[in-house]
């Protein structure tokens, strides 16, 4: 059912000027204007549990829960009574506040092996410290990406190996390797090929799909035998696949490990944690060896989202926060393929990901990946009141809620199996949104073959 719509027109004067003040009109490539249909909420004023209000007044239930930083839900009760109070006291000082310690022994008592963390704003920061750290302990300069998994920095390491690398030194370029996720002979290759050259190897514990036949800890092994270090980014899958981290599920024990995202709940904080022997390079007591300026960040201990960190940790601890994920995913994904099927379209609408953090390809008639019906299916449900850039769930999804987004998705199947017969130009109003990582960008007056 097509929802009672105040169209978009405050969200539009808005565009206008957010694109003249603010390169890309936001602050993170994924909220951008090219990510979404023209038809589509340019802004949001406010949320509660999964759902969200546009600056028009309309009402969307929300997947991505702000990139899946948000694992309860917007504005969880608990959790902004914690920042609140802790703001009434001030949020930065000039010494560090009782708070750090506080939240550090919190979040090291549930990462098995990590003892010691150092809490920043963002993944990236987080990241590019134990690049630093690791490099720093090897002394070596080569470091090995996971290629299968698509972000791990915006700094030069990691954006230097995308299409986006301009302004980035071709020598640091250089320096960045890939292998392969589940493909140990491609990582095995890379250590045959820089022997004793590669400092660290980084990579998502799982983008869904399981390690398989012992993957990681072949990686794990694999890199002890080399003296490379293996970093574990679970800015995603901490505090979603499980409560100690996907590290725990699978039984591996990286050197470092980096979280972020649904962390503090939404608030800015992120982590790098690890052995007490390397991460004691950033500190004041390693007399042996260079210090790392590893990092320093005048934000990166504000009080309240500590604080914000603390209540979100209680709240996983206390309740089944981790087994609601999965299971509200996993109900998600069961009628969102019986509606696929229903409408016949299972070689064009694929449900993909693990149950606790789903994602969905569209695909052409070729049965090819298509920007443009992506942006029709992301219109149609925009129409029906369900905003879903992936098929993320928090906390706050009730049953009622996947019942009311799947009955948007029956509806907006229905125009994306016409779309297939009669061109998706002809039902998708505007231009089809773009991939992140592009070289040059599109014209909005640019046509397209879809």
């Amino acid at each position: 059912m097509l929802m009672k719509h105040r169209g978009f027109a405050t969200s539009e004067r808005l565009r206008s000027a957010a694109h003249r003040l603010i390169p890309g009109g936001c602050h993170t490539y994924a909220k951008g204007d090219d990510q979404y249909p023209v038809l589509s909420p340019g802004f949001i004023a406010r949320g509660s549990g999964c759902h969200v209000w546009d600056v028009d007044g309309n009402e969307y239930i929300e997947f991505g829960m702000g990139n899946r930083a948000v694992g309860l839900g917007h504005a969880w009760p608990e959790v902004v009574a914690a920042a609140r109070e802790c703001m009434t006291h001030g949020t930065n000082f000039t010494r560090p506040a009782a708070i750090e310690v506080e939240c550090a022994e919190q979040f090291l008592d549930l990462i098995d092996g990590a003892e010691m963390v150092k809490f920043c704003k963002d993944g990236s920061d987080a990241t590019s410290g134990a690049i630093r750290l690791a490099r720093a302990w090897t002394g070596r300069d080569l470091v090995a990406i996971c290629s299968d998994h698509p972000f791990f920095s915006t700094d030069d390491w990691f954006i230097g190996t995308t299409p986006l690398d301009a302004g980035i030194p071709e020598a640091v370029k250089r320096l960045t390797l890939a292998f392969r996720y589940n493909d140990i002979d491609s990582v095995r290759r890379l250590f045959a090929e820089h022997p004793r050259q590669i400092a660290a190897l980084i990579l998502e514990p799982s983008r869904g799909d399981d390690p398989a036949d012992g993957f990681l800890h072949d990686l794990r092994r694999l890199c002890t035998e080399n003296g490379t270090l293996l970093v574990l980014d679970e800015m995603i899958t901490g505090f979603r696949w499980h409560l100690n981290g996907a590290q725990r599920l699978y039984g591996v024990e990286p050197d470092l490990s980096t979280f972020g995202k649904a962390l503090a709940n939404g608030f800015s904080l992120s982590a790098l944690a690890g052995k007490r022997e390397i991460m004691s390079l950033g500190g004041l007591e390693q007399p042996d060896r260079p210090r790392v300026f590893l990092l320093s960040t005048t934000h990166g201990a504000e009080t309240h989202a500590m604080a914000a960190a603390i209540a979100n940790m209680q709240v996983y601890r206390r309740e089944p926060v981790i087994e609601h994920l999965h299971r509200q995913g996993a109900s998600l994904r069961a009628q969102a393929e019986q509606a696929i099927r229903r409408h016949q379209l299972q070689d064009h609408v694929r449900i993909v990901g693990r149950s606790c953090c789903l994602a969905y390809a569209a695909l052409d008639a070729e049965g090819r990946p298509s920007q443009a019906f992506r942006s029709l299916l992301l219109q149609e449900t925009i129409r029906r009141g369900v905003l879903m850039p992936s098929l993320v769930v928090s906390y706050a999804h009730q049953d009622e809620d996947i019942a009311r987004t799947v009955d948007a998705l029956d509806g907006a199947l229905v125009t994306y199996a016409r779309a297939l017969q009669d061109g998706v130009g002809r039902y998708l109003v505007g231009r089809p949104s773009q991939v992140v990582y592009r070289r040059f960008n599109v014209p909005d007056t640019a046509a397209y073959t879809a």
